[in-house]
């Protein structure tokens, strides 16, 4: 008896991910942007209101990261410049209150070593192909619940039709996810 509850116990451990997903914590995640202001200062802004999941296929080791992000939580320290970029010309949140990002299917082993996350970015209502950088985050992939996805990348604005004040603003923009997944 003890040898069979041994050996399940080693199947149990080596089994790969449950088929259960994981969820974006909306507390402790985060979105954040910046973008160049007369090549001089940058304009830094930060979402609160972000919220998704990581579906685990655990069949074909892969996973896929679907975060949606509330352009109207947008915190930033002018009060100014919240306003602006909550207008038609840049985010447009009463017409387009989210932003969703949805990565390509990725091997789970990227999700602890890092590298290149494909997918499609979805900003005012116009969808365009992404490419985000995952940081290491050195999570095993069978226990990833409490690790953090940290992406980054870049976009240019014209590609999602913000082409206001071309002028004074750089066109391309700067965007990260700190991403804490936790157990449903």
């Amino acid at each position: 008896m003890r040898h069979l509850l041994s050996a399940i116990v080693v199947l149990l451990a080596a089994t790969p991910l449950s088929a259960a997903d994981l969820r974006i914590d909306p507390v402790r995640s985060r979105a954040e942007f910046s973008v160049r202001l007369l090549w001089v200062s940058t304009v830094t802004g930060s979402f609160e209101g972000i919220r998704g999941q990581l579906a685990i296929d655990p069949a074909k080791h892969t996973a896929v990261v679907s975060a949606d992000i509330d352009s109207a939580s947008v915190r930033m320290d002018s009060a100014r410049f919240r306003r602006w970029v909550l207008a038609p010309e840049f985010f447009d949140a009463n017409r387009h209150p989210q932003i969703h990002f949805e990565s390509s299917p990725l091997a789970l082993q990227l999700l602890s070593e890092g590298g290149d996350v494909a997918g499609r970015l979805t900003m005012r209502g116009v969808t365009q192909p992404v490419t985000f950088r995952l940081a290491p985050t050195h999570c095993p992939p069978q226990a990833l619940s409490g690790c953090v996805l940290q992406l980054k990348g870049s976009i240019d604005r014209t590609d999602f039709e913000m082409r206001g004040r071309r002028g004074a603003l750089s066109d391309r923009v700067n965007l990260g996810m700190a991403i804490v997944l936790t157990a449903p």
